[in-house]
């Protein structure tokens, strides 16, 4: 098939390459022109395991381009993949997607195309775009469909080519089928699998949801929902169990290990960030209020995630008393490992309360250091090129992301290069042995 993706953020470009790698002859579009030639060079504008190396392997078909009239005419499927930031409301600004949609109407030729949000949109703006490309075509035999994605950072590829599941929805029999041929190598595991991403070994298939509309784009924001409030939920037991004495991670996994619960999702610590979980469980609260209805539960869980920043700085405050004047270094900037992202990342709000309390600050991060720097010149924070410049003179070094490398930090040499030799894990991911018999004192976040 012929697809066009429009938009090559994080889910456009993982959804093009993938889709290219399996067979089909993709058209990424994207207006910044700098990116698209960063593309075309085989260099990929975010940082993602693997992705290079399923663009080489899928090149042959992969096309970039900033043209959409090279891209959507003859199109079977296009794929709306474009950014929706939340507005100080907390619903999703849309401005991309309709431009985006009209730009595509006004390309529409004769064949049949199916045109699928994979963009995270409300509940009905399936409809909302049907009306754009319609006034843009009202001749023209089309579609829209609903296609929500469930990529994690970090994870993007092997999400895409050994799903969990795949959600399509739509109103039209015809669509459905489309997108059912669209994604049968995925769903049948039929494809080669990478030598450098292999094939898991319980994937022989992946299950296909089938639905209308609405349930597809309601089925995307209920996900990342669900999942930011066990989050949230393991983070309320963990403050309540520093309190009593327990051991959150041994709760953690004693209710993990009931089947009905899993335990996926149980780390406590800092909570979540990313461009997700904050956005999403805002935007399903703002759809709520459109119908008259409230979501005491999801907004508790944001209250709760956003409170454990907050913690930190209490944790710190109460390990050195005083914190003007004081030197604290942050290990991580990302808001989780293996990513560069820092949207709505725990680390840039940490480092904006402490210092309005005076403090100086310190930053690390294996690959997330350009992003800081470019995204937030003014913040304050000093930006540090290695573990080591981190830690001297510091009165307390802070694990906010747990990339592999801080766990295997040589403490002893950090201690002698710090002025207070104070490690808080933000992430309950340091092993406390190691760090304890090199004479440092490690207090946990929970």
């Amino acid at each position: 098939m012929k697809v066009t993706i429009i938009g090559t953020g994080y889910v456009g470009l993982s959804t093009g390459v993938c889709l290219a790698f399996i067979g089909h002859d993709v058209y990424c579009v994207d207006t910044d022109e700098a990116k698209i030639e960063a593309l075309r060079a085989g260099k990929t504008p975010i940082f993602e395991p693997h992705l290079e190396a399923v663009m080489e392997a899928a090149k042959a078909r992969l096309n970039f381009t900033t043209k959409y009239e090279e891209a959507v005419p003859g199109s079977d499927v296009v794929f709306l993949a474009v950014g929706t930031p939340p507005l100080p409301s907390g619903s999703p600004d849309l401005t991309y997607l309709s431009s985006a949609a009209r730009t595509l109407g006004s390309l529409m030729g004769d064949r049949f195309t199916v045109i699928v949000n994979k963009s995270t949109v409300p509940v009905g703006s399936g409809n909302w775009v049907d009306s754009i490309v319609r006034d843009a075509c009202p001749a023209g035999d089309f579609c829209i469909a609903s296609n929500p994605e469930f990529l994690r950072e970090g994870s993007a590829l092997g999400d895409s080519l050994y799903p969990d599941r795949i959600v399509i929805g739509s109103d039209n029999p015809r669509g459905l089928d489309v997108l059912y041929q669209l994604y049968r190598p995925i769903l049948d595991q039929s494809f080669t699998a990478p030598s450098f991403l292999p094939r898991p070994g319980d994937c022989n298939s992946a299950p296909l949801v089938t639905t209308d509309l609405a349930s597809a784009e309601l089925i995307k924001y209920a996900a990342n929902a669900f999942l930011a409030l066990k989050i949230s939920y393991i983070n309320e037991i963990g403050n309540l169990a520093g309190k009593v004495g327990a051991n959150i991670q041994h709760v953690a996994r004693g209710i993990g290990l009931d089947k009905r619960i899993g335990p996926r999702f149980l780390n406590a610590g800092i909570g979540w960030g990313g461009s997700c979980f904050g956005k999403d469980t805002s935007a399903l609260i703002s759809s709520a209020q459109e119908y008259g209805l409230t979501m005491p539960i999801v907004q508790a869980g944001r209250e709760t995630n956003y409170r454990q920043r907050d913690h930190v700085v209490e944790q710190l405050l109460g390990a050195l008393k005083i914190l003007k004047g004081r030197t604290i270094g942050l290990l991580g900037l990302a808001f989780k490992p293996d990513t560069d992202d820092l949207r709505d990342a725990p680390a840039i709000d940490i480092a904006r309360r402490l210092i309005e309390r005076g403090a100086r600050v310190r930053a690390h991060d294996p690959v997330a250091m350009a992003n800081a720097q470019q995204q937030y010149p003014t913040l304050g924070v000093q930006w540090c090129d290695t573990e080591e410049q981190l830690a001297q003179g510091t009165d307390a070094l802070v694990l906010v992301t747990e990339w592999d490398q801080y766990r295997d930090l040589d403490w002893a040499r950090l201690k002698t290069l710090m002025r207070t030799p104070i490690i808080l894990d933000g992430r309950l991911f340091l092993d406390r042995a190691k760090i304890t018999d090199a004479g440092l004192q490690l207090i946990s976040l929970i």
